[in-house]
C-alpha cells in the first residue's frame, strides 16, 4: 500500500469514527453537518481548485461550518447565534486566504491550482475583494452583542479588532503587488480570530 493511501485510509477511519460518535453520542443534526463539511470540501471545493478561482468562496463554505456543528451539539438545533458564527467565520476566511494566496501564487501555479492571485498576479483583485469582506465582517462580527450572546467588553473589542482587520485589508489593496502588505494581512487575520473567539468568552 503506497503513502497516498494509507494516508486516505487513516483519514477515512477518523472520519468515519468520528461520524459515527456525533451519530450516537451526540445528534443527528451534528452529524449531519459534519458530513455535508466533508463531502463538500473534499468532492466539491477540492476539484474546483483547478477548474476556477471562485474554490476560494466554495471552500469557505465548509470551512465556516464547525462552529455550526458546535452549537447544534451543544443547542440540538441552529439558531440565528450559529448562523452569526458561521458568517463571521466565513468572512474572515477570505482576507486570510487570499494574503496566503499572494504569498504563494507560485506555488499554486505550479501545482496547477486556479487561485485568484494566479490569474491575476498584480493582486489588485484580491486586495478589492480582501477590502470588501473586511469591511462586512465589521457589522457582522458585531451581532453576537444584539443576539445576547456577549456584553459591551466584546462589542467594542470585535469593533476594535475589525477595524485593524480592514485597515489592513485596506493596506493590502493600495498596495496590491506588495508582499510584506500581504504578509501583514495574513498576519492580522491570525490574531484577529482567536481574538474574537476569545472576547466571545469573556465579554
Amino acid at each position: 500500500m503506497t503513502r497516498k493511501a494509507v494516508i486516505a485510509a487513516f483519514g477515512a477511519a477518523l472520519a468515519v469514527f468520528g461520524g459515527l460518535v456525533l451519530l450516537k453520542r451526540v445528534n443527528p443534526l451534528s452529524f449531519a453537518l459534519t458530513v455535508f463539511t466533508l463531502a463538500s470540501y473534499l468532492l466539491v471545493y477540492t476539484p474546483l481548485k483547478k477548474l476556477t478561482s471562485l474554490a476560494t468562496v466554495v471552500g469557505a463554505v465548509p470551512g465556516a461550518i464547525p462552529p455550526m456543528i458546535g452549537w447544534a451539539a451543544a443547542q440540538g438545533g441552529l439558531g440565528a447565534e450559529a448562523w452569526v458564527l458561521f458568517a463571521i467565520v466565513f468572512l474572515w476566511q477570505m482576507p486570510h486566504f487570499l494574503a496566503l494566496a499572494h504569498l504563494y501564487r507560485t506555488d499554486y501555479a505550479r501545482a496547477g491550482f486556479r487561485m485568484l492571485t494566479v490569474e491575476e498576479p498584480t493582486g489588485a483583485s484580491a486586495g478589492r475583494q480582501s477590502v470588501l469582506y473586511a469591511l462586512a465582517l465589521v457589522p457582522v462580527s458585531l451581532l453576537p452583542t444584539f443576539l445576547g450572546l456577549a456584553g459591551p467588553v466584546y462589542f467594542f473589542g470585535a469593533l476594535a479588532f475589525g477595524l485593524w482587520f480592514l485597515a489592513s485589508g485596506v493596506g493590502r489593496a493600495t498596495r496590491p503587488a506588495s508582499a510584506t502588505a500581504a504578509k501583514r494581512l495574513f498576519h492580522v487575520s491570525l490574531l484577529y480570530l482567536p481574538a474574537v473567539c476569545l472576547l466571545l468568552l469573556v465579554g
